[in-house]
């Protein structure tokens, strides 16, 4: 008798032992039966966007369940990166030149390019004296270090370099100009003290003026060409849905939103 009653309560228990078994082997990912894995994706970001990116990337990850991975470097890196193989799936320029130009090189979807931001630049000091008028002291103060991204390799250095052509300071100022391998670099010259000044991108100046405050000027708008930011999919990820479906959310008037609060028209 005993041994009946042990029998039935094994034939009773074994389907939640199966059930229990089978969710010990489940892959990771999947919380139930029809759930799809967890996408992932790897972005290359212009330095000037990093903190922004990685604000939309844990917004998109809440949002979907898939996992955004950035990597930082001007968007001039970024392109030699892609070119030499790189593994990125989506690419965030600080210029539109660069995704059309890895379209017409094959290495990108041209049906995905999208203008996600425009950028602006402005003059920023630490010292919160010395920017009263920002025209003026940009024609005529005599900086001891004054700070850039490099022209070459930064859309936004490119277009700082414009603004001093348009002020006839550029050449003047040759000797002491300190360029940044890229906007996040030259920041840190203005915000360490190695620079007295320079021109930056306003979503990182805002960042650093939570920090150290300073004094600081819009650059008109019409002083350099429009920094018109891209995105666009890239080869690699072009059958990537955590990829897809972040460019996609992009898009997304939350997004917008975000882009819009860290300075950017």
């Amino acid at each position: 008798m005993q041994f009946d009653i042990i029998h039935r309560l094994v034939r009773r228990m074994a389907p939640a032992m199966l059930a229990i078994a089978g969710m010990a082997a489940w892959p990771a990912g999947h919380a139930a039966a029809g759930t799809p894995p967890v996408a992932q994706a790897r972005i290359a970001v212009a330095a000037n966007f990093s903190e922004v990116a990685r604000l939309l990337a844990e917004q998109y990850a809440r949002r979907s369940g898939n996992r955004i991975d950035i990597s930082v470097a001007s968007t001039g890196k970024l392109y030699a990166q892609i070119r030499h193989g790189a593994p990125f799936d989506v690419l965030l320029a600080a210029d539109d030149s660069t995704p059309q130009r890895l379209v017409d090189e094959g290495l990108a979807v041209r049906s995905s390019l999208y203008d996600y931001a425009i950028g602006r630049l402005v003059l920023w000091s630490r010292d919160a004296t010395l920017v009263t008028d920002g025209e003026r002291v940009l024609r005529q103060h005599d900086f001891r270090k004054f700070a850039i991204a490099n022209p070459a390799l930064a859309p936004y250095g490119a277009a700082a370099r414009q603004v001093l052509q348009h002020v006839g300071r550029w050449d003047a100022l040759q000797p002491r100009l300190v360029l940044g391998e890229n906007v996040g670099q030259a920041t840190q010259f203005v915000l360490s003290g190695n620079a007295e000044a320079g021109l930056l991108p306003r979503s990182l100046v805002l960042e650093a003026q939570r920090q150290v405050g300073g004094s600081t000027w819009l650059v008109p708008a019409d002083w350099h060409r429009p920094i018109i930011q891209s995105a666009v999919l890239l080869e690699h990820g072009s059958g990537n849905p955590a990829a897809i479906g972040f460019l996609a959310y992009l898009r997304d008037d939350t997004a917008r939103r975000t882009i819009a609060a860290h300075g950017y028209d």
